[in-house]
């Protein structure tokens, strides 16, 4: 008996079939290799041009500038963890406006949405910080919670709404009211669909903490910057990209993994177990039977 090949689902995508994993692997193989050239050829470029030696990275040994990479690193995940939590609440609260059944709070909760969506990022970030007076890090927090609140109340509005119709007629039809409609019935079931984006937006909000630097908050970026500024040897950047780069990469690709370590936790129910079926006997008679 031949085993079958099977796939374990993922939040982030579809399972495919055999032709698609076919073509999958075929893609695989020629972007493997098409990668595998661009490598080489920017390997061959930082060979060429002295970017190995050791003289351009003897500094990243100091302590000072190791010190000051740990504390824009830690800078950087502060203003991440304080404007993802800001995000979530911001996009759970519009999302609720827009699904209210009342029409002014749909419309304000509407307009509010369609407008920070609309708006640039760093130019929030720099109305809070330069029109408002606050403090860097306040005004970078507000300009990603504002923005990534946003996209994520539309995420949360369009998940809900795929839910299939029956379930919510069904919950109403069992006397359940709106909001409890709303937590133990559509929002269960609408995490999954709407794990992926979510994912996705906070790997965005991650990355433009980096805008930070632009308003001299000292974030990773701003550390490497600070950095580079100070060495002596011609294209002092490059080294620093390379240490900084493999660092942000390595933390989007633990959002991703965190992603579908909740995927398998969601899929991880216990095995329904077969109850005891008691044995018919006969009745008694009804009344008046004989």
């Amino acid at each position: 008996m031949t085993a079958k090949y099977e796939q374990e689902p993922s939040a982030l995508y579809d399972v495919p079939g055999p032709k698609a994993r076919r073509r999958h692997r075929i893609f695989s193989v020629l972007a493997t290799l098409a990668i595998a050239v661009i490598l080489g050829w920017i390997v061959y470029l930082l060979f060429d041009t002295d970017q190995f030696t050791t003289a351009k990275w003897r500094p990243f040994a100091y302590t000072g500038i190791q010190e000051l990479l740990l504390r824009g690193l830690g800078n950087t995940l502060k203003a991440f963890a304080y404007a993802s939590v800001l995000s979530l609440v911001l996009g759970g609260v519009l999302a609720v406006g827009r699904l209210s059944d009342h029409r002014p709070v749909r419309w304000v909760a509407t307009v509010i949405v369609e407008f920070f969506r609309a708006m640039p990022v760093l130019v929030m970030i720099f109305f809070v910080f330069v029109a408002l007076q606050v403090q860097a890090l306040p005004a970078l927090v507000t300009g990603l919670t504002l923005y990534n609140g946003s996209v994520l109340a539309e995420v949360f509005r369009s998940g809900v709404n795929s839910v299939d119709k029956g379930q919510r007629e069904a919950a109403y039809a069992l006397g359940m009211r709106k909001t409890q409609v709303m937590v133990h019935v559509l929002a269960p079931q609408a995490l999954r669909a709407m794990l992926p984006a979510i994912i996705s937006q906070l790997v965005v909000a991650l990355k433009d903490t980096s805008l930070g630097y632009l308003i001299t908050y000292e974030e990773f970026l701003h550390a490497g910057k600070l950095i580079a500024s100070n060495l002596d040897y011609d294209l002092p950047f490059i080294p620093v990209v390379m240490v900084i780069s493999p660092i942000y990469i390595g933390m989007c690709m633990l959002l991703s993994w965190f992603a579908q370590w909740v995927s398998r936790r969601q899929r991880r129910n216990p095995k329904a177990k077969a109850a005891a079926v008691t044995r018919a006997e006969p009745g008694g008679l009804l009344p008046g039977e004989r």
